[in-house]
């Protein structure tokens, strides 16, 4: 019997076959399979080959492990699974190693977006962390907050334009953009400026479309992964989305998320004469989402947390760190998600974002920036003292790797500035509101 396994870092920790089971399955969800039965059959083999190997006391390493299920996956017939896992295996050595993903490319880098803000960030002092820590020890920190406030809405003015260059042919508006950039404000505030041009947004919630929880994978936490686009009914919404399109009634269904199932309707939709149908969704540029409508009927908009904001060892904040931020402010106040939840769960919407988000960026009409720099400090107050216990208790559990290496990251940046305590100085119409409360929008 397999009791032990060598983890690539010398480790030896108990072996779990159910973490051979998740991963197989990952790699099926990603190719539109969910079979556990199957995962758990190319499991039992990957056991067998590993037992039937077995001397003595030796212990099978990581990849060693690996390299069995991708010879299980294709023995039993499951090449495109096989080759998901494969690619997801390669990326992991590609991080591991320090080097860049092969989802980002340059012509996925917004060039020109980065080069506006960073030019702004130059011109208002805070394009450095410790600019940012001057400018509340100055007494300048409310200009701050005013100053992004104003250059957000400039980006909102621009991508405003562009659409309504765009209004006679446009039927969809795709608010598109990885997790916590800013979507469901930036969709209220665009909605607000076509108002007076006599158009408006009919949303649909793409939630109402998620499989029954018993169909996605868990983790050993049971922790579920929502965040791909194959966790949604993608022949049905690309049904639902046609035949609105079309000026057809639909019957729109309900998911209920205390049950995990579909259940019956939410409700009928029909397009009228000035109505847009709004899709705010993580994977609104997936391109099996709207498979079959026209471009020109498709506005892509895809909002980004474009931070140009560097640190004392002039590395740039990242962009996702910043996103963490907001979901777990958001979480622990509006989701009962703890922020240790949080920062566990994000290596999920992270993959996700890398695999399905990012590379279709180059797809949209316009990208909005959303980064606000003066939103480090208030997150620093929200929960930057949390991150000394993160790091004392996921550097003790070898599972949480991926969680200690944000927390760290993080906890240095909060190193950097001190915490913002007098939030009533952000607007209640701000971005920031849709994470730290407060707003004068209703989420």
């Amino acid at each position: 019997m397999i009791k032990q396994i060598l983890k690539r870092d010398g480790r030896i920790v108990p072996f779990n076959r159910e973490k051979i089971t998740f991963a197989v399955l990952q790699a099926a969800v990603a190719v539109g399979g969910r079979d556990r039965v199957k995962a758990e059959k190319v499991t039992d083999d990957v056991v067998q080959m590993l037992e039937s190997r077995q001397q003595g006391d030796s212990i099978p390493t990581v990849e060693e492990v690996q390299d069995l299920v991708e010879k299980a996956l294709i023995e039993r017939g499951h090449a495109k699974t096989a080759k998901a896992y494969i690619v997801y295996r390669y990326e992991h050595a590609l991080k591991r190693s320090g080097r860049k993903s092969l989802t980002y490319s340059a012509d996925n880098i917004p060039y020109e977006k980065l080069w506006e803000a960073l030019s702004w960030a130059v011109d208002h002092h805070c394009v450095r962390l410790d600019q940012i820590a001057e400018s509340i020890h100055q007494q300048r920190y409310g200009k701050l907050i005013q100053d992004c406030e104003e250059f957000y809405a400039q980006e909102l003015k621009r991508a405003v334009e562009k659409l309504t260059e765009r209004l006679g042919t446009v039927k969809m508006v795709i608010i598109a953009g990885p997790s916590s950039s800013g979507k469901t404000t930036t969709t209220i505030k665009v909605e607000q400026q076509l108002k007076p041009k006599g158009y408006r947004f009919i949303p649909i919630n793409v939630d109402n479309f998620f499989l029954d929880l018993k169909d996605h994978p868990k983790d050993l936490r049971g922790d579920y992964d929502f965040e791909t686009p194959q966790a949604l009914d993608i022949p049905l919404i690309n049904r639902t989305f046609s035949a609105l399109l079309q000026g057809e009634e639909v019957e729109i269904p309900f998911y209920n998320f205390k049950t995990g199932k579909r259940e019956g309707a939410s409700g009928q939709l029909q397009l009228a004469e000035g109505e847009i149908l709004l899709v705010d969704s993580l994977h609104g540029l997936f391109p099996e989402m709207t498979e079959g409508i026209p471009e020109e009927r498709k506005f892509p908009l895809y909002i980004e947390t474009l931070s140009q904001v560097k640190d004392q060892n002039h590395q740039f904040v990242r962009w996702a760190d910043i996103r963490l931020l907001r979901r777990m402010v958001r979480d622990m106040q509006f989701r009962n998600y703890s922020p240790a939840q949080t920062i566990r769960h994000w290596h999920f919407v992270r993959r996700s974002e890398l695999r399905y988000i990012v590379p279709r960026l180059r797809e949209a009409e316009v990208i909005v920036n959303s980064f606000l720099p003066y939103e480090i400090p208030i997150m620093k107050q929200r929960v930057g003292k949390l991150f000394p216990q993160f790091l004392r208790e996921f550097e003790e559990d070898a599972d949480s790797a991926d969680a200690y290496d944000r927390a760290l990251r993080i906890h240095q940046v909060f190193e950097q500035v001190p915490a913002w305590t007098q939030e009533q100085a952000v607007p209640e119409d701000s971005l920031l509101r849709e994470f730290i409360g407060g707003s004068l929008y209703k989420y």
